[in-house]
């Protein structure tokens, strides 16, 4: 009988401030979908790292009017160096090749460049790219050698960006957050306020603490479990109809999202959501009920 009370009160009181409640439950949606989407990039970053890392290549370019012995110094070096996994020597024809691929749509700025306007270069992949300054003194020395260059500064470059997102999407989460507790803190106020009578009578009569509050801290969980629904229910939409429809060609930079991440983000803002919203909504009672 008291749990039948409980649960027709929390209907009663959602639907007696049905504008509130509505507004709690969109800022919840907002307010935990952008969490849902930091929380996807910070895990997408590190499956980014994993992927890339380990493919990571030092570039050695060389001089144009290299000899063949200062060529084969190199080599040697590069041959010999304990912290090299594997290397590849590429040719001014087929540096070359490689540039029409990357800059194929754009016909006229390709026909510009021919292959003696392109260094030689060897490309070197390290078994820990964390060792690229090591290898680096090593042969920078080497007479013949134009320039050295790692691709984990351009990668960290292009992390650093993907990290500046995710802390600007938390930010705003947390604003959100905030609106949405003191939200919750005023439907529970407005409510308990509706109701005041029946808490005074309940209270004369001997009602617990917790039969007094459950009404009130349930509907605050509901709307929290709408909002993290919905705000799931945004992310799986956005993955779909975004990363895997209109911004597929990202793919060449952003590994794919795997669907168990995002579906791993439901019970994440469902708790999250339920949680936040019983506390404020127990914490307003306390103050506001002195029960």
């Amino acid at each position: 009988m008291r749990v039948k009370y409980v649960l027709n009160e929390v209907l009663v009181g959602l639907w007696r401030n049905v504008t509130m409640t509505i507004a709690m439950i969109i800022t919840m949606s907002v307010s935990l979908t952008m969490l849902g989407a930091s929380v996807l990039l910070y895990m997408q970053v590190d499956l980014m790292k994993e992927a890339y890392y380990g493919n990571i290549q030092v570039s050695i370019f060389l001089n144009d009017g290299i000899t063949d012995g200062e060529k084969q110094a190199i080599d040697q070096a590069i041959t010999n160096s304990s912290l090299v996994a594997d290397k590849a020597f590429e040719t001014k024809e087929d540096a070359l090749k490689r540039f029409q691929t990357l800059w194929a749509d754009s016909p006229d700025f390709v026909n510009a460049i021919n292959a003696e306007s392109l260094p030689e270069s060897y490309r070197v992949r390290l078994k820990n790219p964390e060792n690229y300054e090591s290898f680096a003194k090593e042969i920078e020395k080497l007479p013949g050698i134009k320039q050295i260059i790692d691709q984990s500064d351009i990668l960290e470059e292009v992390f650093d960006i993907f990290n500046s997102i995710q802390l600007a999407s938390l930010i705003v989460a947390g604003f959100m957050a905030v609106a949405a507790l003191l939200l919750v803190g005023n439907t529970i106020q407005v409510a308990a306020y509706s109701k005041r009578r029946e808490v005074a009578v309940m209270k004369l009569v001997g009602a617990s603490n917790w039969f007094i509050q459950a009404p009130f801290v349930l509907e605050a969980v509901v709307a929290g479990l709408i909002g993290a629904i919905l705000g799931f229910v945004a992310l799986f939409i956005s993955k779909i109809v975004l990363l895997d429809g209109k911004l597929q060609a990202l793919a060449t930079i952003l590994t794919p999202i795997p669907n168990g991440n995002v579906v791993l983000m439901l019970p994440l803002l469902a708790g999250v959501g339920a949680l936040v919203s019983a506390v404020t909504a127990w914490v307003t009672l306390r103050f506001y009920l002195k029960v």
